[in-house]
Parts: structure tokens; C-alpha cells; sequence
């Protein structure tokens, strides 16, 4: 199976308030998302984790927190991924490490991105947009909500914030989007 997820944000305690999470502190919030995370996955499943992984923590809490998940693990970067550039991090927990990607599933052409896009590849041709990156700030404010409607049903936020704190499968996402069997 696939999976998608995005701004897991692991060992960022004021994400916490800022995105209104139902945790006490880091340490429950990094078990919760580790927890949902691999109950869902298997290590033989592939997820895509559309940025924002970890922000303030260092190489070696995002190793001990990777070597924890279950699936082979593909990452699209974010803006907050500095824990890369940490001479300690190994980077072989993942499978690569990219920008931005397209795939192709059962015939549709899916493109991950961290943020979101008003236009993206093929997008007048029925492809599917995931990304990141907003969190909930399209239900907090609905002004941005507005913006990101905009967007239309062909992209989706694959955000822990708007997806129980867990990880979005392929056939979830084809499910959401319209036109898609």
C-alpha cells in the first residue's frame, strides 16, 4: 500500500498551540503520531512524507524517531527540514530525498510537492496535487480556507492536522478526489 503524510513537525513543542493539537507535550505528541503512524503501515508499505518531518530536534532524533516508523520511507523536503544538514543524521532512512515529485497510479499522475499549487503538472488533465504545509490554517482561518479552496478537488492536504494525526492512504486520496474511480 501507499501513504502519504506531511508536518508531522516531531520534537516541535509550540506547534502543539499554534495548530490547536491535542497533546500535553512533545513527548506525547511524538508517541501519538508514532503510534497512528504505525498502526497503519506495514513495513513493506511505501509513505511519502511531504515535509516538515521534524523541526527542533537534531540528526539524531530524527534517526531514533525514523528507525522507530514502519514502511520504506520517500521525503519530499519542507521548509523546517534542517535536521538534514546535521552531520549526524543519516540520510539512508529514507529511500531518497527530493524536492518534488511525480508518480503515477493507476494511470493518474499524482504530484507531491510541500506547498501547495495553484497549477502543477497536468493538473487540466485530471492529475492529483498532495501537499503540505498549511496545517490547519484553511479551517482556523477562513480566509486562507477561501484561498486554498481555490486549489480545487484535484489537491489535497496530506497534514497530520487535518488528517487525525495519521497517515493518508492511495486509496483514501483517490476516494476524496473527484472523477477518480
Amino acid at each position: 500500500m501507499i501513504y502519504f503524510t506531511a508536518d508531522t513537525h516531531f520534537c516541535h513543542a509550540n506547534i502543539i498551540k499554534s495548530c490547536d493539537r491535542p497533546f500535553k507535550d512533545v513527548k506525547e505528541m511524538n508517541q501519538v503520531l508514532i503510534d497512528n503512524w504505525n498502526s497503519r503501515i506495514k513495513d513493506r508499505d511505501e509513505i511519502y512524507i511531504l515535509g516538515d518531518f521534524l523541526y527542533r530536534g537534531t540528526g539524531i532524533d530524527a534517526n531514533n524517531i525514523l528507525y522507530r516508523l514502519k514502511g520504506r520511507k520517500y521525503l519530499i523536503t519542507g521548509n523546517h527540514d534542517r535536521y538534514l544538514e546535521d552531520s549526524q543524521f543519516i540520510p539512508e532512512a529514507f529511500e531518497w530525498i527530493k524536492d518534488y515529485h511525480i508518480m503515477q497510479h493507476h494511470g493518474i499522475k499524482i504530484v507531491l510537492f510541500h506547498f501547495p499549487m495553484l497549477s502543477w503538472y497536468k493538473s487540466h488533465r485530471g492529475s492529483i496535487h498532495l501537499y503540505g504545509h498549511v496545517h490547519n490554517s484553511g479551517i482556523k482561518n477562513p480566509e486562507y480556507g477561501e484561498k486554498l479552496r481555490m486549489l480545487g478537488p484535484q489537491a489535497i492536504n496530506v497534514g497530520v492536522d487535518v488528517n487525525n494525526f495519521s497517515p493518508v492512504s492511495i486509496n483514501e486520496i483517490f476516494n476524496r478526489v473527484d472523477g477518480i474511480p
